[in-house]
């Protein structure tokens, strides 16, 4: 599974978003020049995340964009799955309109099925109990430990 720039550019601006949590709302164009992501793109991820009722919007003076739920209560799941649906390695197991593999004959014992089923539940599972909150926490504990080497070369 490879993950859109949609989805890439969707989860820094949702980190900046909740690092800036306290102050008012971001613009989209100070968002987008922050992070370095191009305006017209960002407008478009931004309307997909209020659409889904993880941001929340306002207009005028001091508007902008800002977080509608808490950091540690949004998963990853919900915010990949908001761009990239759900999360099928193959046709017969998505979530919505699953089809049969042409080359299977038998659904139920299909190998491949099985082992693919397995993929996907150990994805979901991760992306699911995996919060804004975790992934922020664990970007900066990395930091902090690429801060912390010596380098002695000459």
């Amino acid at each position: 599974m490879t993950i859109s720039m949609k989805t890439k550019y969707a989860l820094k601006a949702l980190t900046v978003l909740a690092e800036t949590r306290d102050r008012q709302a971001l613009q989209i164009a100070e968002l987008a020049s922050s992070e370095n992501i191009p305006k017209k793109f960002l407008e478009a991820i931004l309307l997909t995340l209020r659409n889904q009722g993880i941001l929340a919007s306002k207009k005028g003076p001091g508007g902008g964009y800002s977080l509608a739920v808490a950091p540690a209560s949004l998963t990853i799941g919900s915010i990949v799955r908001a761009f990239e649906g759900d999360f099928a390695p193959v046709p017969c197991l998505a979530d919505t309109a699953p089809a049969k593999c042409t080359e299977c004959s038998d659904m139920r014992t299909c190998g491949t099925r099985l082992v693919m089923a397995d993929v996907k539940n150990a994805v979901s599972s991760v992306l699911d109990r995996t919060t804004l909150a975790d992934m922020i926490e664990r970007s900066g504990i990395e930091r902090q430990k690429s801060l912390k080497l010596l380098d002695y070369a000459i």
